[in-house]
Formats: C-alpha cells, sequence, structure tokens
C-alpha cells in the first residue's frame, strides 16, 4: 500500500493543477460570503483536471460542493466545535466550509479559498434549525476520511451506455459493503449528511391511488450539479456585474472589443456587432410573406372554388 501511494502521488499533483482564475470572475465572492447560512451548500466551477474529469463525467459546469459551516461560534455543540478546531487553526472568525478534495480527504478550509472562483449558493428550503445542526454533525464526523478516487471512475462506468460494455467492467457502484464507507468523495458526503435528516434532494417519487411514496437516491449516484436541479433548494446568484430592480441592464458597462485578447476575441463580440433591428424585420417580413404563400405541411388549404366563392 506504501508504494501505491508513492505511485499515485505524482498523479494527484497532476490533477490537482489549476487553471489560472478569471481576470474578473463571475460571481460577487464579497455578497455570496455576506448571504451564506450555515448548511447552504456551495457549488463550485473548478479549475483543475480532476475538475475537467468530472465535467465530462456530469455534463455540468458544477464540478464541486462544499458544506458551509458559518464561523466556529455557529456550530452550538462545544464537542463538534472541539473538533472542528482540531482540524483548523486559523482565526476563529473564519467563515467555514467542510468539503471532500483528491488528495486531502474530508477537511475543514477558509472559505476564502474560493475567493476568485465562480460560486452558486444552493439553500435547503425551509430546513429546520435543529435538523441543520444534525446535518453538521455528520459532516464534521467524516472529517479525516479519505476521497474515494474509485467512486468517480463507478460513477464514469455507471453512466457509461452499459450494454457496450462487458459485464465484469461494468460499474460496482451498487454493491453493498457491511459497515460505514471508509472514503468518499463532495458530493456523497454532503447527500448522506441531508440523508441523515430525511431531507429530500431528487427522491424517486411513487404515486398511487391512495398515497405517495417517496424513496431516497443513492448517495454514490449525487453529483454536484443534482443541488442546483433539485426543486428542494434554493438557488441564490450573485453575479460580479449586477443591476439592481431599479435599474436598466440597457446600461452594462457593454464595451467594443479592444481590451479582448486574441483568444477572447473568438468567444465575444461587442454590443454593436451581431442581428440588429433592421436584419430582424426584414427577416420577420420574409416569414410572413412565405407562411401566406405556402401552407405548412397538413395546413387546410382551400380549393380554387371555396377561393371564388369567398372572393365574390
Amino acid at each position: 500500500m506504501a508504494g501505491f501511494g508513492l505511485l499515485s502521488r505524482p498523479i494527484v499533483t497532476w490533477l490537482n493543477q489549476e487553471r489560472s482564475i478569471r481576470s474578473y470572475p463571475l460571481s460577487d465572492f464579497e455578497r455570496i460570503s455576506y448571504e451564506l447560512r450555515p448548511c447552504d451548500i456551495l457549488l463550485v466551477e473548478g479549475r483543475s483536471r480532476v475538475s475537467d474529469v468530472i465535467r465530462w463525467i456530469t455534463q455540468s459546469t458544477w464540478t464541486h460542493a462544499a458544506l458551509y459551516l458559518g464561523r466556529m461560534h455557529d456550530i452550538e455543540d462545544p464537542e463538534l466545535r472541539e473538533i472542528v478546531k482540531h482540524h483548523y487553526n486559523g482565526d476563529e472568525n473564519d467563515r467555514l466550509i467542510i468539503e471532500s478534495l483528491l488528495g486531502k480527504g474530508t477537511i475543514v478550509r477558509s472559505l476564502e479559498s474560493y475567493s476568485g472562483d465562480h460560486l452558486r449558493i444552493c439553500r435547503p428550503s425551509r430546513l429546520g434549525i435543529k435538523d441543520g445542526q444534525q446535518v453538521i454533525r455528520y459532516a464534521i464526523s467524516r472529517l479525516g476520511v479519505d476521497y474515494d478516487v474509485r467512486q468517480i471512475f463507478d460513477l464514469a462506468r455507471f453512466l457509461f451506455p452499459w450494454y457496450i460494455l462487458p459485464k465484469k467492467w461494468r460499474s460496482s457502484l451498487f454493491q453493498h459493503h457491511a459497515g460505514r464507507s471508509t472514503r468518499t468523495v463532495c458530493s456523497t458526503m454532503i447527500a448522506e449528511a441531508f440523508a441523515f435528516v430525511q431531507f429530500p434532494i431528487l427522491p424517486l417519487i411513487k404515486q398511487s391511488d391512495e398515497s405517495v411514496q417517496l424513496f431516497r437516491r443513492n448517495p454514490k449516484l449525487c453529483t454536484p450539479s443534482d443541488f442546483d436541479y433539485s426543486p428542494y433548494f434554493e438557488i441564490i446568484k450573485y453575479p460580479f456585474v449586477d443591476f439592481r430592480h431599479d435599474q436598466d441592464y440597457h446600461l452594462l458597462p457593454w464595451e467594443g472589443r479592444e481590451n479582448l485578447t486574441e483568444d477572447e476575441n473568438r468567444l465575444y463580440f461587442g454590443p454593436d456587432e451581431g442581428p440588429n433591428r433592421t436584419v430582424v424585420e426584414e427577416a420577420i417580413g420574409e416569414a410572413l410573406k412565405t407562411s401566406r404563400e405556402a401552407p405548412l405541411e397538413g395546413e387546410f388549404q382551400p380549393s380554387e372554388d371555396q377561393q371564388n366563392k369567398d372572393g365574390s
């Protein structure tokens, strides 16, 4: 096992290498920091190579999820605070998150770690205060648990068309093992924490004549984007450049191409480029002319006798 660790360390380092952050992020970190509440889920658009793998597997922008704990004094249970202090050496007034990371396992970090990233808040709707503390209790109980690399590949195999693969290569994601898992990934750990208080994420719903039944989804199938899709979580966004309800979005600081790099020039254009009103009106006129001259397939077209009768 020690040899495997030495072999895997360079791979983990390579996978964790990150691209540089955007010059101007898509989300306003200061406003997000102010808005966050304990038990909120922070979705992250990752910049590492492992994030690219997860993005390809899940087909989603959101490649990582972290659970917001709040500041140290927001954790009511003194024993839980003691455990968190053992895992975090920073200031007690820091805003803290708990997350599972490749190469680090389940850890506590400062929210500032994501100050330059594209973020989104997912807030569990009507989660009770007591249940919220239990969600945090579960997450803290997982501190120190290793990151489950195999689960990522099992998830990829599960999402891959199974009939193409030989049976022995199919996903082992649903093999049940006695006892508690000793490894996890970010979204699975958070999904388990909410399942701990029976809070739904994307349940299976069965409806009969007499009742409705809900079934919890296997937490190992949970991906960061599931919290975004879930109807049981409110989505909160704070864009870096925003307009208030009393402002006009036409007044956003749209600019020309002067400050774009060569690569950006291929992806973005200025406000004066693209279709203008004249082009749109001409297209509408052509569409009206076509619709009046040639009926759509299956559309009723009167006969010449009927046309003559209507015209008489």
